[in-house]
């Protein structure tokens, strides 16, 4: 399994290091079967939400987010956080080689964003 996958908004090319669950896997898996796009919109002002068009195994936890952090929310949604926020998640992944500063800009330019998860 990768240890990591690829987030695409804009030109931003995003490496997120991935936790080891089965949400993960399940993506990985889903994955090898080619890119996933899907549109984020603004939530609470912390946090970029989309569907990711598909439902996976989730494994809720409460937890307090950072900027950064790639969640899964519910079983089919995407949340990239740029904020924090408490309430009961899966993790993903966390964001990497991107400063904060540069991650709130790239996630708030619009109100909606296109996001590609890839393998590579």
């Amino acid at each position: 399994m990768p240890e990591a996958v690829y987030l695409t908004i804009n030109e931003h090319k995003i490496c997120v290091k991935l936790e080891k669950n089965s949400a993960v896997e399940a993506l990985v898996q889903l994955l090898k079967q080619g890119d996933i796009t899907y549109t984020a919109s603004d939530y609470g002002g912390f946090e970029k939400v989309g569907s990711l068009g598909h439902t996976i195994p989730h494994s809720d936890v409460q937890m307090t987010t950072q900027a950064g952090d790639v969640i899964l929310y519910n079983g089919d949604q995407i949340v990239l956080f740029y904020g924090s926020n408490s309430w009961r998640y899966t993790k993903l992944g966390r964001m990497q080689g991107i400063s904060m500063t540069e991650l709130k800009d790239v996630l708030t330019k619009s109100k909606t964003i296109t996001v590609k998860i890839s393998l590579n």
